[in-house]
Formats: structure tokens, C-alpha cells, sequence
């Protein structure tokens, strides 16, 4: 686990990792959302489903406010909406992600808004959100901690992060396979489709490297969250976390 944040094989610092990162992202955008649900076999729509639903009762208060932090191309962006019935925000640091996020509100007709903008340094007022959103983003923080921190200063008091993010699975010999998935069979699938084996190279390995779901709620704790509860799902590949700020 790396005690700080993302670590790029070969790239050092926090400002050189953001830079890496995004250009990674940028590099693979075209091709992300067929990647994601081909090599997730469809089940990344469950998964934000499931986290919709934990949070739907602040959704569904008119007066909430709500961004999704590292929306990416805005899966999960478009279900809050549909949940939530109104506009809701997003950020994003990697503008060609962002390019297809909107073109998928807009091919929905839906409404919400999304803007380029570094999590670690995020442009809004304390106490500025009911809920906060981050479907498998906050691995990719060049500095974990800075990046709860931050999460935690824009929520109100008594506002709820939920965090979705790939995990490390319970089960031994399901270990062993997801291990032998992950490194043998993903980056070679994700390679070929998107052009860029580095890319999917990395992404199985920042997921080795981030903390399991105990230390990242151990973390999330650290850094000022109460009532930090998780659940995994599909045999602990993926968790979510929820915490109150």
C-alpha cells in the first residue's frame, strides 16, 4: 500500500503523478466507458446503482447539494440526476473525460452541469455540499489524505462522502483469480482495445496499491469523517464507502 497516494511506475511528486494521470486519462477517454463495462462484464452499472440507492434520501431532498468529484465521463453522474429529478455538478481534472460526460447528459436531456477542477483543490466554500460522490477516482489521488481532506472541507456539517472504489477480495482462491485477471487478462483486453497498455497496466496496479476497505476507513477516520461505514460487493472487488463529515 503506498502510504501517501498514487505512485506511477517511474513518476515522482504529486504535481508530476496529477500530470501522468491526466494524460493517461486523456489518452484513454474515446474507449473508457466500452472498457469499463466489457471488462467488468456489465456489473460497474450494478455498482453504481447500489450506490445511488444508499444515498438516495439526500438525493431526493430538494434542498440538498450534490457534485460527483472525479466524474469521469459521467456514469455515475447521470444516475444521480435520475434519481435526484434536478441538476447536480461534477468535476473532473481530465477535460477530454469531461467532453464525454456532457455529450452524454445531453444525449439524455438531462440537465446537470460539470466542471474542470483538481480534487486536491477543489473551488468551493467550506460547508458547501450535502453529499459528495467518487466512483473510482480517489485511488488515482497523487496524495490520498489531502484528497479526504479536501472532501471533508466543501461537506457540511453532517454531510456524507460516499466513496465507491475498487477493493482487494476476501476470499483467498477468489483472490487468486481476480490477481491472475487483473495482471494477465485486463491489460492485454484493455490494451489492444484502447491503444494503450500502460494505461491498463496501471489501473490494476493502483488498485493493488490503494488501501483495502479497513484502511481506507481508518483513513477516511484520521482525516476528521464520523460514522464511517463500508459494504463490499462481488466478493470484495469493489467498496463503498460512506462517511459523515
Amino acid at each position: 500500500m503506498s502510504p501517501m497516494g498514487t505512485t506511477p511506475a517511474g513518476v515522482q511528486g504529486e504535481e508530476q503523478t496529477a500530470r501522468w494521470v491526466r494524460e493517461m486519462f486523456s489518452g484513454v477517454a474515446g474507449r473508457y466507458d466500452l472498457l469499463n463495462h466489457l471488462l467488468s462484464f456489465h456489473i460497474d452499472k450494478y455498482w453504481r446503482r447500489r450506490t445511488v440507492r444508499r444515498v438516495k434520501g439526500i438525493l431526493q431532498r430538494g434542498d440538498s447539494r450534490v457534485m460527483d468529484l472525479c466524474c469521469g465521463t459521467g456514469d455515475l453522474l447521470v444516475e444521480l440526476e435520475k434519481a435526484a429529478g434536478r441538476t447536480l455538478i461534477g468535476s473532473d481534472f481530465c477535460h477530454p473525460m469531461l467532453t464525454a460526460a456532457r455529450d452524454k447528459i445531453a444525449a439524455r436531456r438531462f440537465r446537470s452541469v460539470v466542471f474542470e477542477g483538481d480534487a486536491l483543490r477543489l473551488p468551493l466554500r467550506d460547508g458547501s455540499l450535502d453529499l459528495l460522490t467518487a466512483a473510482f477516482g480517489v485511488r488515482n489521488f497523487a496524495n490520498y489524505r489531502k484528497g479526504f481532506e479536501e472532501m471533508r472541507r466543501v461537506l457540511k456539517p453532517g454531510g456524507v462522502a460516499a466513496i465507491l472504489e475498487f477493493s482487494q477480495p476476501t476470499n483467498s482462491v477468489f483472490a487468486a483469480l481476480y490477481r491472475f485477471y487483473s495482471t494477465k487478462v485486463l491489460p492485454g483486453i484493455g490494451g489492444w482495445i484502447s491503444g494503450s497498455r500502460k494505461a491498463y497496466s496501471y489501473l490494476p496496479d493502483s488498485v493493488r496499491k490503494f488501501p483495502n476497505a479497513e484502511e481506507l476507513a481508518v483513513i477516511l477516520t484520521e482525516c476528521g469523517f464520523r460514522e464511517v461505514e463500508f459494504e463490499r460487493m462481488t466478493f470484495g472487488t469493489v467498496a463503498l464507502h460512506l462517511a459523515r463529515a
